[in-house]
């Protein structure tokens, strides 16, 4: 179906035809995933009204009694064939042009929104496009940059060879469930940088493509931000709120939004009440959780004042390897009989939760301790496998145990039983603290575990606790090297002052 233009309607002078449809991509750049703590193993997507195009040059109202619009720079994939059911291969071949686009969205509305982001972000004029479209034809889609300036300044500048997926798999994964018809746009997510702007700002974006013979550009998408003064009635809907966690997201940090820093407590609320979005470790800090012992890490927790972090009593099914990750929790309640036929059957909690982990997170299981019945086996571990799980860790016990060591994943458990799960336990929520083998451990939260046992750190204080085990280890072998060559032990561990100066000269002379 074609949706004719108005001529006299300039909003949307940049696209051939007023669009059926505005599909937007949650997380697509490596630089915002990482931002937000999670990267998504597939794309996620939600709609925005035809009503929020806006063409360039024009100004966007922030709403009355909002502080938190945020733009978002953006390229818009504008279809010029309909696409069903068509491959990856065949799915670039369905984009007739490219554009710059600004996804405009206001964090105070998201509490009551988030999930179809109908109010933040379809508000009139919230999707601005053009000015000019690129041919698809003549650009190669993995060579696109996108740029946005407030002000002049430049604060985001990306290309489409960070996305975490192409560009075409969007085209293709959406034309599998419905029909994209010509004139429909999809945006396709939006770098680090994103941020608020307000009354007065002046916000440009730009897609180009530098590499391209004659370097073809959509020229710069200009809108300028003004403030609305008609209020929202409180007796229709949900009113503008925000709060410190809304602040941070929309200025893309704490120290951007004016907030001090997360220690302690605080930090460990926050990665709780974030729900699916995730601390990430980076590859220095696996590198060094590597040659950092489960018990040297202890102790440095012990140290730190965190006396708590043991997960007591499980063993791991393949002592000779190291289990590092984050934490995706599930939580297990009692049998019982009519709660476990209301949840324990069809797509439970405990298979979307197998189905659903990222790359790297480990699986942790509060069964309460009761290894009276299997909490996993052969299926769920092999499809946690495959969706790159870094491990399972459960205080219940794991059923098919020799199989799910064929399998490979790396699991810690309070042992094995036969039983299947109903008979102990009720799969009911996910995401959310748990209680595993005698200790809390939050979503996000760093779980390493090796032959000796398991311990949990919390992200706050991750860097600091993996730094001083290092620097105890290394003290810890020069000390064994001592002994080695037959010194004794009073004196040297614990080191007196003659030894401690010792050391200190080695590692100065290293």
């Amino acid at each position: 179906m074609t949706h004719p233009l108005d001529p006299a309607d300039r909003r949307f002078a940049a696209l051939p035809e007023h669009p059926g449809k505005i599909i937007a991509v949650h997380l697509a750049y490596a630089s915002r995933a990482d931002q937000r703590g999670r990267r998504p193993a597939a794309p996620s997507y939600f709609l925005k009204p035809g009503s929020s195009v806006a063409a360039t040059g024009g100004t966007l109202e922030r709403p009355a009694g909002t502080e938190l619009l945020a733009f978002e720079g953006e390229i818009a994939l504008v279809i010029g064939t309909p696409a069903r059911h068509v491959s990856l291969a065949q799915a670039w071949d369905h984009v007739g042009w490219v554009t710059a686009a600004n996804d405009f969205g206001v964090y105070d509305l998201r509490k009551n929104d988030k999930g179809s982001n109908l109010r933040n972000k379809g508000v009139d004029g919230f999707t601005p496009i053009g000015p000019e479209l690129l041919d698809a034809r003549t650009i190669d889609p993995a060579a696109l940059r996108v740029r946005t300036w407030v002000d002049g300044e430049l604060a985001q500048d990306d290309t489409t060879s960070t996305l975490l997926f192409p560009l075409a798999q969007f085209v293709a994964d959406l034309s599998q469930h419905l029909t994209l018809e010509r004139g429909d746009v999809i945006l396709t997510g939006t770098p680090a940088g994103s941020s608020v702007v307000g009354p007065g700002d002046v916000v440009e974006v730009e897609v180009d493509a530098p590499t391209a013979p004659g370097a073809p550009t959509s020229g710069r998408l200009r809108t300028a931000i003004a403030q609305s003064h008609v209020p929202f009635d409180p007796a229709l809907g949900s009113l503008p709120a925000v709060d410190d966690t809304q602040r941070e997201e929309a200025w893309g940090s704490r120290e951007a939004a004016g907030l001090p820093p997360l220690v302690g407590e605080a930090a460990a609320d926050e990665a709780a009440a974030d729900g699916p979005e995730r601390f990430v470790l980076s590859p220095a800090q696996r590198e060094k959780l590597e040659a950092a012992p489960v018990a040297g890490l202890s102790a440095a927790l012990r140290k730190r004042g965190l006396h708590h972090c043991l997960l007591d009593g499980l063993r791991p099914m393949h002592p000779e390897r190291k289990l590092i990750g984050t934490a995706k929790t599930l939580r297990f309640v009692p049998a019982r009989e009519d709660l476990f036929t209301a949840h324990g059957g069809g797509f439970n909690t405990q298979k979307q939760v197998f189905d659903s982990v990222d790359e790297g997170e480990v699986i942790v299981i509060e069964a309460r301790g009761d290894s009276g019945a299997g909490t996993l086996g052969d299926i769920l571990a092999l499809r946690a496998l495959h969706r790159g799980a870094a491990g399972v860790v459960t205080d219940g016990a794991i059923r098919d145990f020799e199989a799910v060591a064929e399998i490979g994943l790396t699991a810690f458990s309070a042992g094995a039983h036969p039983s299947v799960l109903g008979r102990k336990h009720v799969p009911w929520d996910s995401d959310v603290a748990v209680a595993c083998g005698g200790a809390t451990v939050l979503p996000g939260d760093v779980i390493v575990g090796d032959s000796d046992g398991l311990v949990v750190i919390p992200p706050a204080v991750l860097d600091e606790i993996v730094e001083a085990t290092l620097e105890n280890e290394e003290r810890d072998e020069w000390i064994a090297a001592r002994i080695a060559e037959g010194e004794p032990i009073e004196g040297l561990f614990p080191m007196n002052e003659a030894w401690k100066a010792r050391y200190t000269a080695w590692r100065r002379e290293r």
